[in-house]
């Protein structure tokens, strides 16, 4: 098992990479209209604040800017997203749709005290 220890760094990075890819898109499709949706939130609304948010947090945690602060940010706004959002529909996870929600969070917050890994932005300005 030691022998997998010495990647754990790596894939830091891809853990970080892989989440905010799919994180963006979130943002992508709410305010950019990709992939195709019927979802188009009006502006300064909650969803559309989450979209800005999706799609620039996601970028930046893509890239590995500002990794912990953004981090911080994100997991605030999938914990808001899913007591708001999806906890009122159900309590459970699987039924209310907020199990994403869930994942994101601690997978950000997680990012917050773990940082970036060393296939960063971040990573390289120490």
């Amino acid at each position: 098992m030691s022998s997998l220890s010495r990647y754990q760094p790596q894939f830091l990075s891809i853990l970080r990479i892989v989440a905010a890819l799919i994180f963006f898109a979130h943002g992508t499709q709410k305010l950019l209209g990709f992939p195709a949706s019927d979802f188009h939130p009006e502006v300064l609304t909650l969803p559309w604040i989450a979209g800005c948010l999706e799609l620039v947090g996601g970028f930046l945690l893509i890239i590995g800017l500002f990794t912990r602060p953004v981090a911080f940010v994100l997991s605030g706004l999938m914990a808001a997203a899913y007591w708001i959002a999806h906890a009122p529909q159900s309590p459970f996870p699987a039924l209310n749709g907020g199990d994403a929600a869930i994942l994101f969070c601690f997978v950000f917050l997680y990012l917050v005290f773990a940082g970036p890994g060393p296939w960063s932005i971040d990573g390289q300005r120490k």
